[in-house]
């Protein structure tokens, strides 16, 4: 029985995500998305974490899911917290929430637009007309398996243009107020952590020519694009911290765990109905983000990767090899220029 179980695990996996259920890709990474899928109890708690008395922090997508889990602690801890999403009513009602749950903290609306690369850097533009420091940027907002004809506002496949290039722009707008905490001395080391998943071990490399509208990029289809996005997460983040980790900005990418958000709103419902039972709630998705953003234990782990519930975790080959990581910048840098 447990040998059927297995086999019908996998043969679902590959056909919900397109595989054939012969691919040594997933195969050879089957094992360990199960094994992150059953963590051990973390060692590393909520309690553990200090005051952030002085702190400024943002959190993209935190209006809900594993961002608003994030800002409720860093709040709880007396930091200051920008919550950058799109939409502002639901800004506003995650906002009052919050204040009933941390005792009368309050987060501030940050509007953002990840796929949307002007209103990115319009939101960069008035943080920094109220900020000159930055602390903490969580890149956590995110979408997945949306539907292949959506597009952003700049005309890249929608996963790829919200997970990976908006936050690059985010973080290159962010960058002096990020490194100038570090300068300043206010914190040893400034932190950006970047949100992956477990689902960037099912796919090979970055597809570069399915990035924007191609008859490439529908082939690849919905599902693999968002796998492509999130190993581009973990290729970015480790170029990042290739090349601030000297100044003092400490890169991490993650996978937080099979968490049931409204992430999940587009996957298919196959998927779902079988899988679902691996999925936890939100808070212990917020886990992993916090410990690479706020524990005094993180300062010394850029350009590490993260699994469930906050450990170490040797990274594929594809995501730490350095050419990779070296186009992917050149592209982002030459697409994005002002």
């Amino acid at each position: 029985m447990r040998r059927f179980n297995i086999q019908l695990v996998i043969r679902t996996f590959a056909h919900t995500y397109t595989f054939t259920p012969h691919s040594s890709l997933l195969m050879g990474n089957i094992g360990s998305y199960l094994a992150q899928s059953f963590p051990p109890s973390s060692k590393f708690k909520v309690e553990d974490i200090p005051d952030l008395t002085g702190w400024i922090i943002v959190v993209t997508g935190g209006n809900t899911g594993i961002g608003y889990e994030i800002i409720k602690v860093v709040l709880s801890k007396n930091a200051k917290v920008y919550m950058a999403t799109r939409s502002r009513a639901k800004a506003i009602a995650a906002i009052a929430k919050l204040k009933t749950e941390t005792g009368g903290k309050e987060a501030i609306f940050l509007e953002l637009d990840l796929s949307d690369l002007t209103s990115v850097r319009h939101a960069a533009n008035e943080f920094k007309q109220k900020e000159d420091r930055l602390h903490v940027l969580f890149n956590n907002g995110g979408v997945m398996n949306t539907p292949i004809e959506r597009l952003t506002a700049d005309n890249y496949d929608l996963q790829f243009g919200t997970n990976v290039i908006g936050h690059y722009v985010l973080f290159k707008q962010l960058l002096v107020p990020l490194l100038a905490s570090v300068q300043s001395s206010e914190v040893k080391k400034a932190r950006i952590v970047n949100m992956s998943s477990s689902a960037q071990m099912f796919i090979d490399t970055i597809h570069f020519e399915t990035i924007k509208d191609t008859p490439e990029r529908k082939d690849l289809g919905s599902a693999k694009l968002y796998m492509q996005s999130k190993l581009a997460n973990v290729v970015l983040s480790n170029e990042i911290g290739r090349r601030y980790g000297p100044e003092g900005l400490v890169s991490i990418s993650l996978n937080p765990g099979n968490i049931k958000t409204d992430l999940q709103r587009s996957t298919p419902a196959a998927f779902m109905l079988l899988f679902g039972w691996l999925f936890s709630p939100a808070s212990f998705g917020a886990l992993t983000p916090l410990y690479a953003g706020v524990s005094n234990a993180s300062e010394d782990l850029n350009s590490t990767y993260l699994i469930p519930w906050a450990r170490v975790s040797k990274m594929r080959s594809e995501a730490s090899d350095v050419v990779l990581g070296q186009r992917l910048w050149k592209w982002l840098e030459d697409e994005t220029k002002d």
